[in-house]
């Protein structure tokens, strides 16, 4: 995993950011951190890539639609709600099937 540390991306209060398999961080990445990154990693490649960002920002826009909130439709995005769920399992990327983040899309939460 290559991870680019810098001042300016991710922005906002944001700790890190996926690009392409890129890591962007403000400060050095917990251990639990580049899980969740990880997570996204292995999101991506399912898609390939460009998938993973066409279905993540439509997602996020429905999500925004449903509760108005940027950082409620971010929290509600499948990938981001796989991710955030076993990102303290630092084994989990080992026996994970693909396509997992799907159990995640549900349009309740």
């Amino acid at each position: 995993m290559i991870i680019v540390k810098n001042k300016f991306i991710p922005f906002g209060k944001y700790d890190a950011m996926n690009v392409f398999g890129i890591i962007f961080a403000k400060k050095e990445l917990t251990k639990v951190l580049a899980n969740h990154e990880a997570i996204h990693t292995a999101q991506m490649k399912e898609l390939l890539y460009v998938g993973f960002y066409v279905w993540y920002i439509v997602e996020w826009i429905i999500k925004l639609i449903k509760y108005r909130n940027n950082f409620k439709a971010y929290k509600a995005i499948s990938f981001e709600r796989e991710a955030y769920s076993s990102q303290e399992n630092l084994s989990y990327l080992e026996g994970r099937k693909r396509y997992v983040w799907l159990r995640f899309l549900r349009l309740k939460n």
